[in-house]
């Protein structure tokens, strides 16, 4: 086993020893672990690996690992981050669920991993852009939209970017402002002022005002007054414009597509475990999601090969950027996954005594065909 050492990568090692949250930044296609002070900061212009582990009844871990792709990453870093989830997929025996997430569609699952929501920051390792800490203030203007999970994103600064239906974070130097739309609900007017906190402890040392303004609600001599003045005064605001972020995928009858040398087929006959080979990866196109299944004894290099698929797949059938790519591990597949399967067997996910085993199997892979 001297081998392992020359194929493993240091960043990998010992991880998902203890429930929780790791998380790596791509820089020159290598995983570089994050600060703990840096979780919940993610730059645009970079790739992330984020694993969370998670205890099971059965007393062992349960892993999932999430590739996050920021909208201004290079395809290359992109690649890289993927590649590498693979990698440390095998680290941990072969059997975490595997996520991507891009930037502005990241999953409820994603999102709840960090305490008020995730904060995207222009720039990266790679841009030569500064980081925010290090350039002059500049006021900034977010949407902040949901109700279990927060979801942050920076919008223009204009009258333009307000609607009746979302709350809003007005950012500037002295005074943090928030703008409830009138259709917004009490759960996103609660998590705005979490963030709000969050930004004002992080940015403005603790000591910066904070204002509420309702929506339809003008007094001149208020906070209210001083916000419409930013925007150029006070006047009506239109109705919220949707987006391709804002589509969500429509769900349809689930088929699914053996994966060979790159190639997808159509594997016909009613869903059922039975049509699942141990040595193939195979392609469950349920519109809204796509799930890539992989069988316990094929090699890493397919493995890695059938991500790429996937997102192929999505781009070749012109589906919305949400549609959302989950791999699973022959043996630790999801119910959402089993859901869509004719018969399959209650309690066939594999138990945690064959941890051990399929570690084994994993790194054995990572070995022999790295």
């Amino acid at each position: 086993m001297s081998s392992t050492s020359k194929v493993l990568d240091p960043s990998f090692q010992g991880v998902g020893q203890r429930p929780g949250t790791e998380i790596w930044r791509i820089e020159n296609f290598q995983p570089v672990p994050l600060p703990k002070s840096d979780y919940g900061k993610f730059y645009m212009g970079d790739s992330y690996i984020v694993l969370q582990t998670t205890p099971s009844k059965a007393g062992s871990y349960l892993y999932d690992i999430h590739f996050w792709i920021g909208k201004d990453t290079s395809q290359d870093e992109a690649g890289t981050a993927a590649i590498k989830t693979v990698e440390l997929d095998a680290v941990l025996g072969g059997r975490a669920v595997q996520h991507r997430e891009l930037q502005g569609l990241e999953s409820d699952k994603f999102l709840s991993y960090f305490r008020p929501c995730i904060m995207p920051l222009e720039g990266g390792i790679a841009s030569g852009f500064k980081k925010p800490e290090e350039e002059e203030f500049e006021t900034r203007f977010y949407v902040c939209r949901g109700k279990r999970v927060v979801r942050l994103k920076q919008v223009p600064f204009a009258r333009s970017s307000l609607n009746h239906d979302d709350v809003f974070i007005l950012d500037t130097q002295n005074k943090i402002y928030q703008f409830n739309g009138a259709n917004s609900n009490i759960q996103e007017r609660a998590k705005a002022l979490e963030i709000i906190q969050f930004l004002k402890e992080k940015y403005h040392e603790g000591t910066c005002d904070v204002a509420i303004v309702d929506d339809g609600k003008l007094d001149t001599e208020s906070d209210s007054g001083e916000f419409w003045v930013l925007f150029g005064g006070f006047a009506p605001i239109g109705k919220k414009v949707v987006s391709e972020d804002d589509v969500i995928p429509e769900s349809t009858t689930a088929k699914l597509f053996s994966i060979t040398g790159g190639e997808v087929k159509i594997v016909e006959g009613e869903l059922s475990k039975g049509l699942l080979e141990n040595n193939k990866c195979y392609l469950l196109d349920c519109g809204a999601e796509v799930f890539v299944w992989v069988g316990r004894v094929t090699q890493v290099e397919d493995r890695k090969a059938s991500s790429q698929v996937a997102e192929d797949f999505i781009a070749s059938q012109n589906r919305p950027k949400a549609t959302r790519i989950t791999r699973v591990i022959q043996g630790y597949e999801t119910n959402s996954f089993k859901s869509h399967f004719d018969s399959w067997p209650a309690g066939s996910t594999a138990p945690g005594a064959e941890e051990g085993r399929g570690k084994v199997a994993g790194l054995d892979h990572l070995i022999s065909y790295k």
